[in-house]
């Protein structure tokens, strides 16, 4: 994430902010700009037309749809296809909370110029979000299928999210890690399938086609194969080789989104006592790792999660990122990271 300030009095403010703390100017998002803007009678004004607020400005959405748009929802919002009732205020406030990590996504997604097709300009496989909440309807099951990405909202809930990390054994679960990883196979089925480069896909992760109930069954049966950190990611993503790309794609959106905010906040690290290659000196790392090497953006990530775990343990917390990358995850990050720099927009 990149670092915002308030037009008007030039203070920093965060992505997510609707009014600056320090002048109380009214503030919104410009998907176009990918900047934060102070409002002027509710609008921002442009050489094409005004900026209006989101339809859903009240339920935290800080979003800007432009007055043509034909549509009273910002960008973020008229993607989600599905939402809870009106009358259901228990989801909906639930809805509200979900959306930061949603338009966080989003802004990367834009940031790295990938494709981001909506359901409703496509006929098939366009990218929409079901938003249900298990707590006051039926059983939410999180998921992808051609290009919709359903998330149970009951998991905004820290206490119900925890208890599922608990009982799945897992190190890390979070809403945008959820968001980042259905994204993931959204762009698997965009840019990887039916494209020359499944070849490299299936030597990496294996064969998709092998049947996906029976590695689901064979998961929760049996778990994780002993030795499985030598080559995955996580224990989720030696199920199939679906889980596995998107386990590393959305570690891949972890480590860039990361990394450009402590660029745009200007941390350094001195990496000499992690990594002595690098030599004397501090590391500083880049807001935009377009066209770069791998291996430079992991040199970086490595150095710097290293600083990050240990301001949490020193606040009493878990690690930030309590994985390890093996060498075979490290070439299967790598092989993410040139398709990301493939598949970016003109």
């Amino acid at each position: 994430m990149r670092n915002f300030s308030c037009e008007t009095c030039g203070a920093l403010v965060f992505f997510e902010d609707m009014v600056c703390s320090t002048c109380d100017s009214m503030l919104g998002f410009r998907p176009d700009e990918r900047e934060v803007v102070t409002l002027h009678d509710g609008a921002s004004p442009s050489a094409h037309g005004r900026w209006l607020t989101c339809v859903n400005r009240p339920w935290g959405c800080n979003w800007l749809v432009h007055e043509d748009a034909g549509s009273g929802e910002c960008q973020s919002c008229r993607i989600t296809r599905e939402r809870p009732a009106n009358a259901d205020t228990i989801a909906l406030e639930q809805l509200g909370r979900a959306g930061y990590p949603k338009r966080r996504l989003l802004f990367q997604l834009y940031d790295l110029r990938l494709p981001v097709i909506p359901y409703y300009e496509v006929a098939t496989h366009g990218l929409a979000f079901d938003l249900l909440s298990s707590a006051t309807g039926e059983r939410v099951i999180t998921g992808h299928l051609d290009g919709v990405i359903t998330l149970d909202l009951e998991e905004v809930n820290d206490p119900y999210r925890e208890g599922l990390r608990i009982a799945l054994n897992e190190p890390y679960r979070t809403m945008l890690g959820h968001f980042r990883h259905e994204i993931g196979h959204y762009y698997w089925q965009l840019i990887v399938f039916g494209t020359s480069r499944i070849d490299g896909f299936r030597e990496l992760f294996g064969d998709e086609q092998a049947s996906y109930q029976d590695a689901i069954r064979r998961h929760y049966s049996t778990g994780a194969p002993a030795g499985w950190g030598e080559h995955f990611i996580s224990e989720y993503a030696t199920m199939h080789p679906w889980e596995d790309f998107a386990e590393c794609f959305a570690h891949y959106l972890h480590m860039r989104d990361t990394l450009q905010t402590a660029a745009a906040t200007g941390l350094e690290v001195d990496g000499t006592e992690t990594n002595r290659a690098l030599g004397d000196g501090l590391l500083q790392p880049r807001l935009d790792y377009t066209g770069a090497d791998f291996a430079e953006i992991l040199t970086t990530w490595n150095v710097f999660t290293v600083a990050f775990n240990e301001i949490n343990r020193s606040m009493g917390m878990r690690d930030i990122y309590p994985f390890t990358l093996s060498p075979a995850v490290i070439t299967k990050l790598a092989w993410v990271h040139q398709l990301v720099q493939d598949a970016r927009l003109p």
